[in-house]
Order: C-alpha cells, then sequence, then structure tokens
C-alpha cells in the first residue's frame, strides 16, 4: 500500500476515534444528569425505552471503538490492509468502505457464510 494511503487512513481512523470518544463522553454526561420525574407511567417507559435504545447504540460504538484502535495499531505495525485470515492484500475499495476490516472480501464471505451454516 502506498505511503499516501496509509496516510489517508491513519487520518481518517484517529478522526472517526475522536469523534466516537466525544460521543462517548456525551452520553456518559446525559447518564449521571439527575432523573426526572414522571408521574404518568407512560412518559416513564418512553424515557426508560430511549435511554435503553440510547445504550445499545453507544454498545455498538463501544465495539466500533475497539476495531478502529485495532486497525490503528495495524497500522503502527505495518500490517493494515493487508488480510488476517490468507496474507492477501485488502482491496482500497473494500478499506474505503469499512476500514477497521482485517480480513479481505473473499475471506469475510467465506467467515459469513460458515458462521451462516453453522447458525451462529
Amino acid at each position: 500500500m502506498k505511503k499516501k494511503d496509509i496516510k489517508y487512513f491513519n487520518e481518517l481512523l484517529t478522526n472517526r476515534l475522536e469523534e466516537l470518544l466525544s460521543q462517548a463522553d456525551d452520553t456518559v454526561a446525559g447518564m449521571t444528569a439527575p432523573k426526572e420525574n414522571f408521574p404518568d407511567p407512560t412518559d416513564r417507559a418512553s424515557l426508560e425505552a430511549d435511554r435503553n435504545f440510547m445504550l445499545r447504540i453507544r454498545d455498538r460504538e463501544s465495539r466500533l471503538i475497539k476495531k478502529v484502535k485495532k486497525a490503528l495499531e495495524r497500522i503502527e505495525n505495518d500490517t493494515f490492509g493487508i488480510c488476517e485470515s490468507c496474507g492477501e492484500d485488502i482491496s482500497i475499495k473494500r478499506l474505503k468502505a469499512r476500514p477497521v476490516t482485517a480480513q479481505c472480501i473473499e475471506c469475510k464471505t467465506k467467515e459469513e457464510a460458515l458462521e451462516k451454516a453453522l447458525g451462529l
């Protein structure tokens, strides 16, 4: 992979990590705010449903943060853009679509087919 491509992905992933961490801080601040007291059970249920939805989103973002950090580690180790399964280069097109990927499209497709067959 060319140095300009590595630099592009490093900046992209670094910016994405900063954005995700900022959002995580906002969520924590929002969750520690004093709880509102709703006399109507329906209003209270709506608030709880919204909070649970937000926590699910943040959980997904937490997993994405870990993937972004691993991708940045691969950049530092000069293994970014190399499939962890077969050792072949991952296409730039795939990396632009999913910069945190660690597998080429062929290996990922095989993995997903195996997971589907095993019911995972």
